[in-house]
């Protein structure tokens, strides 16, 4: 028994040489769909938080302009404003002045 130790301890790791890569192999192979399916999960998670945050700043975008869009009126209320009060001549100011 003694004797055939070291043979059988050479034929074990003779053989670890050989089915260790062959084992790395088949897991790689048997693997590798379900880490790209994880992949593709975690990816598909991302685009929809993307488009969560892109619908969050589309609303934030269109409050904005709406915002806009509400002081255009007001800012061409005050050009007719003052268009009318320039039409209306000099009388107008010193009206004002004599009043105060």
């Amino acid at each position: 028994m003694p004797n055939e130790l070291p043979a059988l301890l050479g034929i074990f790791m003779g053989s670890l040489m050989v089915l260790i890569p062959v084992a790395g192999f088949t897991a790689r192979f048997a693997m590798k769909p379900i880490v790209e399916s994880i992949a593709r999960l975690r990816e598909s998670g991302n685009k929809n938080e993307a488009v969560q945050m892109l619908d969050r700043r589309m609303a934030l975008l269109e409050q904005e302009v709406q915002s806009l869009s509400g002081i255009r009126e007001e800012i061409g209320r005050l050009v007719e404003e003052l268009e009318f009060q320039r039409k209306l001549g000099p009388a107008t100011t010193t009206g004002r002045a004599d009043r105060e």
